[in-house]
């Protein structure tokens, strides 16, 4: 039987998928999900949000077993940072992506061929300085000029790509038509017999699987694909074509299809758009706060109502505390959306006494051992230790909370962000505990961002303590 490579592009391709970045949580369930289901490579975005996409990187790759890949456009040239983003995975692999094609090399890289070359040159051989397992994907590759595909594929793996993505971004090509596509490009540049050769195919026609099949059958090794519809073929998909047909063509796949169904709906029901409303219009709901912003004209009820609306049910006092707060920031930004408004409340209602103090906390972590926590809290004078094992440092250290405490609470959301810039820069956390129906809020800073978290999640267990006692 012949092994097909299933890569999977859910968290590269969400933006597509809703309205709305997705949330530091929605990531690493996501990111889960996709390594219980064994898809062979996880592919994440480029960095555009500086330390917030670092951070979500770096959590991914001290979760997930199977590879993970993440994509560096060429034309931007951080390689490096995406490289230390990702460098503590189990296996790590970088993407350098590219436009082949005369319209988008001209409109979305703003490169001429020969320029566009050279970048190429210079980013593949970068990233084989930094990651044995090197990818060049060729955007709009069915578009291109064939000679100029030609040179960008033979650059790339001169210069130490051992995968190569051929795309038809435009999804212009009908299965028969991609087949001869592929071959003719592997009869023409004998090096691709080196490499694994993955296609990336547009479902713009409703043609996407079939597309790729018929490149699988003229030689590619591995499909690309999403969780779920967002333009490309879907794992649900591929999994039915090889359950239909696999065993008469030859070919099997990884995929651990008894648990595809329930994690795809899952991830589904997390991925769905969200429907944005204004807040005066009076049909907000909590799957559509996320577009909400509010600005200095909003008086204490409209801020009161979001506030509900993100599931928080405060008193009378706390609802002052938070509207006050709100007012302090609103003056010096303008407007404020409900990340915001999560760490004012965090912050500015229901201060309680602290029934849990930290004593100390020592983590293990690492891309070959299992990430394990040891934390001491005081509980009245009483020291209390906990011992968590975990998909990650933050997982962990979670697990060994719940473990002191002996009762396990569900994590509504867990935020992070930087406070200040440099190498010893501040990290802030927001953990959301949800307990009988209520959502409390914790925050801490500290310039460990785990300690941080670890903070932020007693500071809402506390709120919780003080409010059933």
């Amino acid at each position: 039987m012949r092994q097909i490579t299933c890569i999977d592009m859910t968290l590269k391709e969400s933006a597509s998928m809703r309205d709305s970045a997705l949330t530091f949580k929605e990531k690493l369930e996501i990111a889960r999900g996709l390594d219980r289901l064994k898809v062979d490579v996880i592919e994440l975005p480029p960095i555009v949000n500086g330390k917030a996409d670092e951070l979500s990187n770096r959590t991914i790759a001290g979760m997930v077993s199977q590879t993970l890949s993440a994509t560096v456009n060429a034309a931007d040239g951080n390689v490096e940072q995406t490289w230390e983003s990702i460098r503590q995975a189990a296996h790590p692999q970088l993407n350098i992506a590219a436009p082949v094609s005369p319209v988008q090399m001209e409109y979305a890289a703003h490169r001429k061929a020969p320029a566009m070359l050279e970048c190429i040159a210079e980013q593949v051989k970068k990233a084989r300085f930094y990651c044995e397992d090197v990818e060049f994907t060729a955007e709009d590759a069915t578009r291109a000029e064939w000679e100029f595909l030609a040179d960008a594929i033979n650059t790339a793996i001169e210069n130490g790509a051992s995968k190569i993505t051929l795309c038809d971004t435009a999804g212009i090509f009908l299965p028969e038509e991609f087949g001869e596509f592929i071959d003719d490009i592997k009869a023409s540049l004998p090096a691709l017999e080196k490499v694994e050769l993955y296609v990336q195919v547009s479902d713009a026609m409703d043609l996407g699987l079939a597309c790729a099949v018929s490149a699988i059958r003229e030689g590619a090794t591995g499909i690309k694909c999403t969780a779920t519809a967002c333009g490309y073929p879907t794992l649900e998909q591929i999994a039915k074509f090889l359950q239909v047909k696999g065993t008469d063509m030859g070919y099997t796949m990884n995929l651990r299809t008894t648990e595809l169904n329930r994690m795809v709906s899952q991830l589904a029901w997390m991925l769905k758009p969200s429907e944005e409303s204004p807040v005066g219009s009076g049909s907000i709901s909590l799957a559509d706060t996320s577009g909400v912003t509010l600005d200095r004209n909003d008086e204490i009820g409209d801020v009161v109502k979001v506030i509900r609306q993100m599931g928080y049910d405060l008193s009378d006092e706390d609802n002052a505390r938070v509207y006050e707060a709100f007012r302090r920031v609103v003056a010096k930004k303008h407007f404020v959306g409900t990340r915001e408004l999560d760490a004012i409340v965090a912050s500015s209602s229901m201060q309680v006494p602290s029934t849990y103090r930290i004593e100390n906390y020592v983590i293990n972590s690492g891309n070959v051992i299992t990430a394990t926590a040891n934390i001491l809290l005081d509980k009245d004078g009483e020291k209390m230790r906990g011992v968590g094992v975990g998909d990650g440092p933050i997982d962990a250290a979670f697990v060994a909370i719940e473990q002191i405490i002996g009762h396990h609470y569900e994590l509504d959301d867990f935020q992070i962000q930087t406070v200040t810039e440099g190498r010893d820069a501040m990290g802030s956390a927001l953990v959301k505990l949800r307990a009988d129906g209520r959502v409390y809020s914790g925050s801490g800073i500290s310039t460990d961002i785990i300690g941080a978290s670890i903070r932020a999640y007693i500071s809402a267990l506390n709120k919780i303590v003080f409010d059933q006692n």
